[in-house]
Formats: structure tokens, sequence, C-alpha cells
């Protein structure tokens, strides 16, 4: 019952977007007298849609994972005692990794050990520690943990995956479409063009397995971007601190469901579990025993 009401949900708030982008899409057509071609239009509105939500959800990711997971923002003038302590651990590292402005840091109330990066811009981030994390590692495993997040900051993850999942969602809506117009058209036998229920079924079809196609690529690209993430800490808080704040998260991390507020900022955060290898390839995160080999295999390798 949970899977049909969250199909009829992606639905419902899939048409109202797609018709409200379509309505300001073709009004700012006209107003500018801007003319496409048929596909040229499809491609044009669909790079608007894909690429416009997946900025705007970039532009908006702080705010909302701050308001979503209810981070306590350490104030730089008043930190005391350990917040004081990990807050000049990041400090430190985001210097280290020549970043302009200082990230924003905070703490969410989790009994999960784990950690996120988030923001628009390297001069716009938040590094978040959950309160598990920080009750049950060491300062030397905390401190891989945020060499590791400030990598990513460093490295550029958050628009580097904002740009691939924008093209991405470009790429399905596109396709999608062009597939639907070719099939209810044959079925329809209306000379190139399927309307009405048939083609919107058919399109919605085809927009979820090729979402799911999609999804695969793109959780391949961000596993990859965990792994320099991962050598990041290494550069930054040394190599060691980095292993054992992977084997830390290992040992924390037992099988177990993930709490709501969290699953939608799962691929932000530095860990996730290890899954079969069918799932592993929708997973955001590389199995920790992987990035920990990988760390383990390069111990001389100096940066």
């Amino acid at each position: 019952m949970a899977f049909i009401k969250r199909i009829g949900l992606f639905l419902i708030v899939n048409f109202l977007v797609v018709t409200t982008v379509s309505i300001i899409f073709n009004f700012v057509c006209q107003y500018f007298g801007i003319e496409f071609s048929r596909y040229g239009y499809y491609l044009a509105f669909y790079s608007v849609l894909g690429m416009g939500s997946a900025i705007v959800s970039l532009l908006m990711s702080k705010k909302m994972v701050k308001w979503k997971m209810k981070v306590q923002l350490i104030d730089p003038k008043n930190a005391t005692g350990d917040e004081k302590m990990l807050l000049d651990m990041v400090h430190h590292h985001a210097r280290q990794a020549k970043i302009d402005k200082m990230p924003e840091f905070g703490i969410y109330q989790s009994p999960t050990a784990n950690a996120f990066a988030t923001g628009a811009t390297k001069n716009n981030a938040l590094v978040a520690l959950s309160s598990g994390l920080v009750q049950k590692m060491n300062k030397d495993e905390i401190e891989g943990v945020i060499g590791h997040e400030i990598a990513h900051i460093a490295n550029g993850d958050m628009v580097t995956m904002t740009l691939i999942t924008g093209m991405m969602n470009t790429m399905v809506l596109f396709v999608a479409r062009i597939l639907a117009d070719m099939i209810a058209s044959n079925m329809s036998n209306n000379e190139g063009r399927g309307g009405g229920f048939m083609f919107y079924g058919i399109y919605m079809g085809l927009q979820m397995v090729l979402s799911l196609l999609g999804s695969i690529l793109v959780s391949y690209f961000s596993r990859r971007r965990e792994f320099r993430a991962d050598a990041g800490g290494a550069k930054y808080a040394g190599r060691e601190k980095m292993i054992a704040a992977l084997k830390a998260l290992s040992k924390d991390y037992m099988p177990q469901a993930t709490p709501k507020r969290e699953e939608n900022i799962a691929a932000l955060k530095i860990s996730g579990l290890s899954k079969s290898k069918f799932a592993k390839l929708f997973s955001t995160h590389p199995p920790l025993e992987d990035r920990i080999q990988a760390l383990e295999r390069n111990r001389n390798k100096s940066y």
C-alpha cells in the first residue's frame, strides 16, 4: 500500500510540475518570440525542467538540510570545550583546502555515527556531525571524518553531482518524451502524435524506467567521488586517521532502518550500509571495507 501511495504521489507531483513549467516556458517563448522545431522545443523545455530542478535543489540544499535535520550551528564567537575543538578542526582543514570562507559547522541529533557536507559553493558550505558520531568516536577518528567532508567541499562535489543529476534528468525526460510520442503514435495511428491518457501513461512508465537506469549512472559517479573524498581526508587529516574513521564507522553500521527524516540526505553522508550486489548499483556510497582497502593499498602514496 505504501508503494502504491508513493507511485501515486510521484505521478501527481510530476504532472503538476510539468504542467506548471510548460505553461511558464510557453509564455516566455511567446513573449520573446522564440521558436523551436518540435524536437528542439522538447530538448529546450526538458533542459529547463531537468537542470532547473537540480540547480534549485542545490541552492536550497543548505537551508533545507539545516531545517530538516534540525542542525544546531556552533557559533565561533561562543564556542567552548569540545565544540570549539571540533570547530577548530573544521576551520583548520578548510584553510588547508584553501577555502576562502569558513564553512558553517553544526551538530544534529542522531544515534547513528555519520556526517555530511552540503552547500551551493565552496564558500557557502555546511559541515554537520551527528551526536552519535561525536559520542562514539575519538578525536583522531572525528578528524578523519571532518577531513573527508572538507574534501567534498574542496572538490566541488555538490556542484559536480548537481550537474550530473541535472543532465541525467534532462535526458530521461527528453528520451521518454520522444519514445512515448513514437509508441503512442503507432498505437493510435494518429500521424506521429500520441494523445490523451494513453500517451501520458506511456510517458510516465518510460520516465520511471529510464529514471531507474539513470540512477545507476548517477550512483556510480557518486561512489567515485566518495573514494576521492577519502583520499582528500587522508591528505588533510592523515591517512591513518582517515582509515581509523572508516573502521569506526564500519563497526557502528549494523543493519538497521534509516530514520525517515534522514532518508533524503543519505547521499550527502560519509557512510551507507553494505548491500547486495544488485542493490550496490543504486548505492551512492561504496562499501566501507572497499574504501578502507583503497586507502591501505596507497599507504606509501604522498600528496
